[in-house]
């Protein structure tokens, strides 16, 4: 499959808002320009298998990509979250 350079940087800039809104959403700050773009383009890949699954369609365009991408990637970092046990809801480390 051919990519052209405009749909590259689509791509990273729908990982990147996707994964920034998440990390708004679920730690309260961003994980960074690089981690921001990781987090949403793994947040796609999820939000584009379990959307459909739930039968939520929300259409083309740009917008319905950042929205199925954010929902992917808010899920993974609840499951990050479980997976690495405590992480920061009501739970301080006191050192």
């Amino acid at each position: 499959m051919y990519l052209s350079s405009q749909s590259l940087i689509v791509i990273l800039v729908v990982g990147l808002v996707a994964g920034w809104l998440a990390g708004q959403i679920v730690r309260g700050a961003g994980f960074g320009l690089i981690g921001d773009i990781i987090v949403g383009l793994i947040g796609a890949f999820i939000g584009d298998r379990l959307m459909p699954r739930l039968n939520i369609h929300l259409g083309t365009g740009i917008v319905s990509l950042i929205f199925n991408a954010a929902v992917g990637a808010i899920v993974l970092l609840l499951i990050v979250r479980l997976l690495r046990g405590g992480g920061g809801w009501g739970w301080r480390r006191r050192w």
